[in-house]
C-alpha cells in the first residue's frame, strides 16, 4: 500500500456523495505527488489540493518503461447512468490501497452546465469519488474557462474579419494588416506567413506583392453561410441555441443568425484532448476550419492571424490537474470532450504521463464516454490512433438495472421513481438484456484487447441476477466477469475486478485492430462503424453528401470518424433497446473538426447545447457560511 493510501471507514446506507466526500480531509497535493515520484519542478500547485502536472514531467520521464492501460467503458445506459466514473475509481481504489500497486485514474473534467442542470457532477459516487468534489465538479482548475475565452475570441475574429472586409478596398485592408513602422517600413508578422505559404506566395515582404497577390492575402472573402463556427458557454442555456448577432447601429446591419454550444462541445476542446504536445497543439488549433470562402476554400484560424493567441490562451489547460481519490490513490483530470459531438475520452497527454508515472507493472484507467459503441470505438479508433498507445484490458461496465431495460422492462426516466420490475427479482427479464451485453463484449473484443464485465451491485440486485450477467458475460467471451460493490464499500468492494484487470493485462497476446483503415473513403469508413453497430446500411441525406464531396475534395478524406449518435441505443433511435440490427442508419449532415482531427457524421438530431429542467441540480446546492463547505453537490 503506498504511503498516500487510507483505508475508509464505510457506513451503511450509503450518505449523500457530498457528505461523504465532506467527511475525508484530503491530503496535500504533494503528498500525492511525492508518491507517484513527480519532481517538485514539474508541477504547480493550485491551492492545497490541486496540482498542474508539467509536460516537462513527461519528458524527464521518457525513457521509463509504461504501465498497463486499461479503458473503461459500458453498456448502453439507461438515463441514469450505469456508474462507469464511479467503477473507474473504485478499481483505482482497489488497485492502490489494496493490491498494492501503482495506479492512477485519468478521468475527464465535468463540465459545469450538466452539474447545475439535470445530471450533477462526475466525481464518481458513493465511497468511490474524486475528492475535493466540489472542487472537481466546479471552476477545478480554469480549463474549461480558457476553452471558452479562446473559442470566443476566434468567433469574434471571424464576424470582424467579414465587417472590415465588407467595408474596405483591397488596399485599404491590406494597409491595415501590414501597417508601417516609425521608418515607414512593412513586415508581416509570423502567423502571416503561414497563409502565404497556403498561398504558394513566396516573397517575404509586403512591398513585394503584386495587387492580385494583395487581393489573394488579404480578402478571405469568407462565406457566411459556411461558418461552422459558433460561440460557446458553460451553461445550460437552451434560449442560446439560436441567436442574431449584428444588431447594433455600428454594425451596419451585418445580421447573422449562428448560435451558442456548450463549453465542452468546443473543437478546441476536443484539440485538448487529442494533442501531444505544446507544438502540435499549436498547429491543430491553426488548422481548425472555420467555414469557407465563397470560392469554397477551407478558412482557418491561422488564415485569420488568431491561432497564436488561442494557444497562448490554452497553454496552462494542456497541462493536467492532478487530483486523489476518496482513499488517497492519485487522479489527473483533463479535458471533457462532448461525448456525442466529438470522442469523449480524456486527454492523451494526462494518459501518456500517467502511465511513465506508474512504470512497468502499474496500472492507468482510463474511462471512455457511454457505451462500446460510442466511448470505446472513438478511443480505439481515434484517441490510440494519434497517441499510438494499445490498452491491454477493456472494462465493460453492466447493471441489473440497464439490462432489464434492454431485455423489455418500461422506461427508465430520470427524476422517476423506478418501476417495480427495476427492484424486485426478474431473472428471465435480465436474461432477456444480455443481448446488449453480449453486443458491447463482441464490439470490444474485436480490437484484440481482453475484456473484464464489471457487474455494478445494486441493494436491490439479487444473487440468481447477477450470477446470471456473470455467466452470460463468461459465454459471450469475456476473459472475466467480477460483481462489484465499490459504491458501498469503495476500493474493497472492487478488488475482485482489480486481480481480473491484472491477469487480462498479463494474459494479452494481439496487436490493437482498428474498426477501418485511415486510407478508404470518408462513407467507406462510416459504413464500417454502421456495420458494427448491427446496421444493414446507410442512407445519406443531400446535405451530408453535398459536405462528403465538399470535405474529400478539400482533401480531409484520410481523417478519422467520429459518429456523433444518441447514447440510448445501438441505432439511431433511442427507442431501440436490446441490439437491435437490419436497421438502415441515416445520416443527416457531415461536418469536420479538422483541429481536432476527425470527421463527425450527424446521426439524427442532436442538441450541442443542453436546457436546464423545471427543477435544476442547484436547488440543492448551496454553502454553509460558518465553515465554506459547499452543500447539496450530487
Amino acid at each position: 500500500m503506498s504511503s498516500s493510501s487510507r483505508k475508509l471507514e464505510v457506513v451503511s446506507p450509503v450518505p449523500a456523495d457530498i457528505d461523504i466526500a465532506n467527511s475525508v480531509e484530503p491530503l496535500h497535493i504533494s503528498e500525492i505527488a511525492k508518491d507517484l515520484n513527480i519532481n517538485p519542478l514539474h508541477y504547480d500547485l493550485y491551492g492545497k489540493y490541486k496540482a498542474k502536472v508539467l509536460l516537462s514531467a513527461f519528458d524527464e520521464l521518457q525513457g521509463q518503461e509504461d504501465g498497463y492501460y486499461v479503458v473503461v467503458g459500458g453498456i448502453t445506459p439507461t438515463p441514469l447512468g450505469e456508474g462507469k466514473s464511479t467503477t473507474t475509481v473504485g478499481l483505482c481504489q482497489a488497485l492502490g490501497a489494496y493490491l498494492d500497486k501503482k495506479v492512477v485514474t485519468c478521468l475527464r473534467q465535468p463540465s459545469q452546465g450538466p452539474t447545475f442542470g439535470i445530471k450533477g457532477g462526475a466525481a464518481g459516487g458513493g465511497y468511490s469519488q474524486v475528492i475535493p468534489m466540489d472542487e472537481f465538479n466546479l471552476h477545478l482548475t480554469g480549463d474549461i474557462h480558457a476553452i471558452t475565452a479562446s473559442n470566443n475570441l476566434l468567433a469574434a475574429a471571424i464576424d470582424t474579419r467579414i465587417f472590415h472586409e465588407t467595408s474596405q478596398s483591397d488596399k485599404a485592408l491590406f494597409n491595415r494588416l501590414c501597417p508601417p513602422n516609425k521608418e515607414g517600413k512593412r513586415s508581416f508578422s509570423d502567423i502571416m506567413f503561414r497563409r502565404l505559404t497556403k498561398l504558394g506566395i513566396s516573397k517575404t515582404s509586403p512591398e513585394e506583392l503584386t495587387p492580385e497577390e494583395i487581393k489573394k492575402f488579404a480578402r478571405l472573402d469568407i462565406d457566411p453561410a459556411s461558418i461552422t463556427w459558433r460561440r460557446v458557454m458553460d451553461v445550460n442555456d437552451r434560449f442560446l441555441r439560436k441567436i442574431t448577432i449584428g444588431q447594433g447601429p455600428e454594425e451596419k446591419g451585418m445580421t447573422r443568425e449562428t448560435g451558442f454550444d456548450i463549453s465542452v462541445a468546443s473543437e478546441i476542446m476536443a484539440v485538448l484532448a487529442l494533442t501531444t504536445s505544446l507544438g502540435d497543439m499549436r498547429e491543430r488549433l491553426g488548422k481548425m476550419v472555420i467555414g469557407n470562402s465563397k470560392a469554397g476554400d477551407p478558412i482557418t484560424a491561422d488564415d485569420l492571424g488568431v491561432g497564436g493567441a488561442l494557444t497562448v490562451l490554452m497553454k496552462d489547460a494542456i497541462n493536467p490537474t492532478l487530483m486523489q481519490t476518496l482513499e488517497g490513490t492519485p487522479v489527473l483530470v483533463h479535458a471533457g470532450p462532448f461525448a456525442n459531438i466529438a470522442h469523449g475520452n480524456s486527454s492523451i497527454v494526462a494518459d501518456k504521463i500517467a502511465l511513465k508515472l506508474v512504470g512497468p507493472g502499474g496500472f492507468v484507467v482510463t474511462e471512455a464516454g457511454f457505451g462500446s459503441d460510442i466511448g470505446t470505438e472513438k478511443f480505439m479508433n481515434i484517441k490510440c490512433r494519434y497517441s499510438g498507445l494499445t490498452p491491454q484490458c477493456a472494462i465493460v461496465v453492466a447493471t441489473v438495472r440497464a439490462l432489464k431495460m434492454h431485455g423489455g422492462g418500461p422506461d427508465v426516466v430520470a427524476g422517476r421513481p423506478l418501476d417495480r420490475a427495476y427492484v424486485n427479482e426478474n431473472v428471465s427479464l435480465v436474461e432477456a438484456g444480455c443481448v446488449n451485453l453480449a453486443k458491447h463484449i463482441s464490439n470490444t473484443k474485436a480490437y484484440g484487447v481482453n475484456v473484464v464485465v464489471a457487474v455494478n451491485m445494486f441493494s436491490t440486485d439479487t444473487e440468481a441476477e447477477l450470477n446470471a450477467v456473470r455467466k452470460f458475460s463468461m459465454d459471450a467471451g469475456a476473459f472475466d466477469a467480477v460483481v462489484c460493490s465499490h459504491h458501498a464499500h469503495g476500493g474493497k468492494g472492487a478488488v475482485d475486478l482489480g486481480i481480473a484487470v491484472e491477469k487480462a493485462c498479463q494474459n494479452i497476446t494481439q496487436p490493437l485492430r482498428f474498426l477501418y483503415p485511415l486510407d478508404i473513403s470518408i462513407k467507406d469508413k462510416i459504413e464500417a462503424i454502421a456495420k458494427s453497430y448491427g446496421a444493414s446500411g446507410v442512407e445519406y441525406s443531400d446535405q451530408a453528401e453535398k459536405q462528403i464531396e465538399m470535405y474529400t475534395q478539400q482533401g480531409f478524406s484520410n481523417l478519422p470518424i467520429c459518429m456523433s449518435k444518441t447514447q440510448y441505443s445501438f441505432s439511431h433511435d433511442a427507442s431501440k433497446k436490446g441490439a437491435p440490427s437490419g436497421f438502415v442508419l441515416p445520416i443527416r449532415d457531415v461536418r469536420g473538426s479538422i483541429g481536432a482531427g476527425f470527421i463527425y457524421p450527424l446521426v439524427g438530431t442532436m442538441s450541442t447545447m443542453p436546457g436546464l429542467p423545471t427543477r435544476p441540480c442547484f436547488y440543492e446546492i448551496d454553502i454553509d457560511t460558518e465553515t465554506g463547505k459547499v452543500r447539496g453537490l450530487s
